[in-house]
């Protein structure tokens, strides 16, 4: 048996009855943190990025890269 409550959900927030808008101030704050912290990355969290995106890649290929792979390892065993 369900039971549903014909009652609106009542709930507060922290904006305190005003609209729950990002302000300027906080916006500043954000992008500020973000341009450190991208500064702080350096290289090899750029490295480490295209790392996962081929491996993104690839996995979401598994036949067609196993299917590669065979056919440059049959190519090199070929040209010997």
């Amino acid at each position: 048996m369900s039971n549903i409550s014909s009652q609106a959900p009542c709930w507060d927030t922290s904006s305190f009855g005003h609209p729950a808008d990002v302000s300027p101030l906080e916006r500043s704050a954000l992008g500020e943190h973000l341009s450190q912290c991208g500064a702080l990355r350096g290289r090899l969290h750029t490295l480490r990025t295209g790392a996962d995106g081929l491996h993104g890649l690839l996995t979401g290929h598994v036949v067609t890269t196993a299917m590669v792979a065979m056919l440059l390892v049959g190519g090199v065993s070929l040209m010997r």
